[in-house]
C-alpha cells in the first residue's frame, strides 16, 4: 500500500494514543531508517533507547532466525535453555542473584513493586500497608501500578484512584526523601538517570545517601534502568558508576533490541519473597525473547559496545556543549554516556519536526528538552552528521 493509504487506514483502525508523524517507516540499516518512499533518516532516538545495536545486525538477526526454527514459545512450567543462559549472564553483569523475565519495562516495574510489597508483608507480620517513596518527574510506565509510582500528575489524573501508600520526593534532594520515611516504608524507587523527566542523572552524593538510608532502615532500593541501563551510560548499568547496588533492578528496552523483553532482578534474600503462585507471565522469558537477550548480551561483549559508548559519548557531549555556547535558544547540556539532553528556551516540538524533514530522528523529554539516545554503535562521523542537520534547524 502507498504511504497515504496506510496512514489513512492506521488513523481509522488504531487507537489515537500517539500523535504520529506522517511517515511510515519501512526498513533500517546500521544507524539509519528508511520510510516507504525511500527517504533516509539518521536515527538518534533508536526507538526510544531500544535499538542499541542498530538495525539489520547480522549476528542478532541470525540468532533470532535460528531460534525460530527451533522453538518460539513454551510454557514457564518447563525450563528452556535460552532463558537460563540469559538469566545467568544478567546476574553476572548486575551482581544480583535472580531474574524474572517480563514482556516490557512496565511489567518489570509491576513485578518490582509487587516484590517489594511482598517482602514488606513477610517482614511486618503479614501487613499490607507497606509504602513506597518515588520521585517527582519520574516515569516508570503506564499500567496502573507503574503509573502509581510515576511522578507526573498529568499521567495519573484520569485513572485514579492509584494504589495507596505512594509518596513523592524531589529527585537529587536527599532531605526530601528522608522526610518521607516512616516505619511503613517498604521501598524507594528511582531512575538512576531520569529520562522522560528531562535527562537528569542522579547526583552521586544523593544516591549514596539513599542507599545508606535504605540499609539503615531495612528499606528496599529499586533502581529503574529500563532506559539508562544496558550500556547506555558507558557501563552495563549506570549504578556501577556510583559504587552501589540496588536490591531490585528493572531493565528492558535494549535488553531485546526490539524484541519485547524486560526483566526485574533482585538479591537472593529479596527474591525469595515470591513463591509459586505470587507472580507469572505467559510469554515472559519464552525461548524466542530470551534468545534475543542472549544475542544482545553476546554481541555487547564480542563487538566491545561499551568501548564505543565511552569513545563517542565524550565527543557527543562536547559537540552539544558547543551548541549551548553558540545558540541562545540552547540553555544546557546534561546526561551520561549516550543518553543526553539539550534543554531549550522553547518547546522543542517544531524543532524536532524540522529535524525530521531534514532526515534526523530526535525525541523530546520533559517539556523543553531534546533527548539524544542513538544506537550505541554510532561513530563520531554520525555525531557530525547529526550536528550539521540540527544546526540547519536551529
Amino acid at each position: 500500500m502507498e504511504t497515504t493509504e496506510l496512514i489513512k487506514l492506521g488513523d481509522e483502525k488504531l487507537f489515537h494514543t500517539y500523535n504520529r508523524y506522517q511517515i511510515v517507516l519501512d526498513k533500517g540499516d546500521g544507524v539509519y531508517l528508511y520510510d516507504k518512499n525511500g527517504k533516509k533518516y539518521l536515527d538518534f532516538g533508536s526507538g526510544i533507547a531500544v535499538f542499541a545495536l542498530g538495525y539489520n545486525n547480522k549476528k542478532y538477526n541470525d540468532a533470532l532466525k535460528n531460534q525460530i526454527d527451533k522453538l518460539v514459545h513454551t510454557s514457564n512450567y518447563f525450563y528452556n535453555e535460552p532463558a537460563i543462559l540469559a538469566a545467568n549472564e544478567l546476574t553476572k553483569l548486575s551482581g544480583l542473584d535472580r531474574v524474572f523475565f517480563t514482556n516490557s519495562g512496565t511489567e518489570a516495574i509491576e513485578g518490582a513493586v509487587k516484590l517489594a510489597k511482598k517482602h514488606y508483608y513477610l517482614n511486618h507480620n503479614n501487613s499490607c500497608d507497606g509504602e513506597i517513596i518515588a520521585m517527582n518527574h519520574s516515569f516508570h510506565g503506564r499500567s496502573m501500578g507503574a503509573l502509581a509510582v510515576t511522578g507526573n500528575a498529568h499521567y495519573r489524573e484520569a485513572f485514579g484512584p492509584m494504589i495507596p501508600g505512594v509518596k513523592f520526593a524531589t529527585f537529587n534532594d536527599y532531605e526530601s526523601v528522608e522526610a518521607l520515611v516512616t516505619d511503613k516504608t517498604a521501598a524507594i524507587i528511582l531512575e538512576t538517570v531520569q529520562g522522560e523527566g528531562g535527562v537528569y542523572p542522579a547526583n552521586k552524593d544523593f544516591l549514596l545517601k539513599v542507599r545508606e538510608l535504605c540499609d539503615k532502615k531495612n528499606i528496599l532500593l529499586i533502581l529503574d534502568e529500563i532506559q539508562c541501563g544496558m550500556g547506555r551510560t558507558g557501563t552495563m548499568f549506570a549504578y556501577e558508576q556510583y559504587g552501589i547496588k540496588p536490591d531490585i533492578l528493572t531493565v528492558a528496552k535494549a535488553l531485546g533490541c526490539g524484541v519485547p523483553v524486560g526483566a526485574f532482578l533482585a538479591k537472593e534474600e529479596v527474591a525469595a519473597s515470591l513463591v509459586p503462585g505470587d507472580h507469572g507471565s505467559t510469554y515472559g522469558g519464552n525461548p524466542f525473547c530470551a534468545a534475543a537477550a542472549n544475542a544482545v548480551l553476546q554481541i555487547f561483549k564480542e563487538d566491545k559496545i561499551l568501548d564505543n559508548v565511552n569513545s563517542v559519548s565524550k565527543y557527543l557531549e562536547d559537540e552539544l556543549q558547543k551548541l549551548v555556547d553558540e545558540y541562545d535558544v540552547c540553555l544546557e547540556r546534561r546526561g551520561k554516556g549516550l543518553i543526553q539532553g539539550l534543554e531549550l528556551s522553547i518547546n522543542p516540538k517544531d524543532l524536532i519536526a524540522k529535524a525530521l524533514d531534514n532526515g534526523l530522528i530526535l525525541f523530546s523529554a520533559g517539556t523543553n528538552v531534546i533527548r539524544f539516545v542513538p544506537p550505541l554503535i554510532i561513530s563520531k562521523d554520525n555525531v557530525d552528521e547529526m550536528i550539521t542537520k540540527l544546526k540547519k534547524c536551529l
